[in-house]
């Protein structure tokens, strides 16, 4: 599968609040460069925004430089995994193809986006002939999940026209005309909504692939190895953001609405969808049988060879991502919320 190739962003937050001080001062502050899949990011992927405003890192020792890739499939975020440069999304694919590395800890094992069309097109089959994105590029996920609409109405990529585009184009290029189809993000749907008449959902993605694994924190083995507890600090921060997400909306909205570059409303409206329907994690993230669902059906999508099939322990490095869950303080559920 090819990869589009494209520049990271390094953003650098100053801290919105003091750092909590319970674990006492730190003798020093430890450097890690953490990876967001999107340029700029969605409302799902703002766990290290709200990690840093909030001092959480800080309370951890750590001190994290946030980069933006874009898109997660990007070969700069695989990459930056591989030479252990970073922790960022990481796709099963690519560590059966051989990078040597592993899912750490899954931020948001749910996909929570939308298929938005004009509405001139009705169904899946109306897209023939169509223009649709390939944000992050052919082969990015936009691409993927276009494709997998595509079969759902009986047709194959081949019947559409993918554009190639930045992440940060897809609503933009939506709503000017420019493209037919596209996955987005619910603060984006939200925005679609106020902005474009007839335009619709016409599926969501976690019922098109209602086992998808979404977005999973990746780290070379070596970087493990070397520093496996300032990655396991650095996730137990970012375990510690999404719970907040879920529990003092008001706080992290303003910190969300920076990060994002969205209007507060949008990003209301998405932090209400994201924690109604269980999209980011509250503990390891992991589930079994999603991972094992998506990797086998990248075999059967033709995207990996069936020769290099993987167990979940091969992909997923669940002792890493419990001991960063007792660091945030153990294991909870927040109503239906339990992953």
């Amino acid at each position: 599968m090819r990869r589009m190739f494209t520049a990271a962003i390094l953003i650098t937050l100053a801290p919105l609040s003091t750092p909590a001080s319970a674990q006492g001062p730190c003798p020093a502050l430890r450097k890690i460069n953490v990876g967001v899949a999107v340029a700029p990011p969605n409302v799902v992927h703002t766990a290290p925004y709200v990690a840093k405003a909030l001092g959480f890192f800080a309370r951890h020792c750590v001190d994290a430089t946030i980069i933006q890739f874009d898109g997660g499939a990007a070969g700069t975020s695989v990459t930056a995994v591989a030479q252990g440069t970073a922790i960022s999304n990481l796709p099963d694919v690519a560590i059966a193809r051989g990078l040597k590395g592993k899912q750490i800890w899954a931020l948001a094992p749910r996909p929570p986006q939308a298929y938005v069309v004009p509405e001139s097109v009705k169904t899946a089959a109306d897209l023939k002939g169509k223009r649709l994105s390939a944000a992050g590029g052919v082969g990015g996920f936009n691409w993927l999940m276009g494709r997998e609409v595509l079969r759902s109405g009986g047709l194959t990529q081949d019947d559409a026209q993918f554009i190639s585009q930045g992440t940060a184009g897809r609503l933009p290029g939506f709503l000017a005309g420019q493209i037919d189809g596209v996955l987005l993000h619910p603060e984006d749907v939200f925005i679609v909504q106020q902005k474009k008449p007839g335009a619709h959902v016409l599926t969501m993605l976690s019922d098109l692939l209602p086992h998808y694994a979404f977005n999973h924190y990746g780290a070379s083995d070596a970087m493990i190895a070397k520093d496996r507890e300032l990655i396991r600090d650095t996730l137990a921060a970012m375990i510690e953001a999404n719970r907040a997400i879920y529990r003092d909306k008001d706080k992290v909205v303003p910190i969300i609405v920076e990060a994002t570059q969205k209007p507060k409303e949008a990003v209301e409206y998405a932090i209400d969808v994201l924690t109604k329907n269980c999209i980011l994690s509250l503990n390891e993230g992991f589930v079994r049988e999603r991972t094992e669902w998506t990797h086998q059906n990248n075999i059967n999508t033709g995207d990996l060879e069936p020769d290099k099939k993987l167990t979940f322990e091969q992909i997923a490095d669940l002792p890493l991502a419990s001991e960063a869950v007792a660091k945030a303080g153990g294991r909870l559920s927040i109503g239906n919320c339990k992953d």
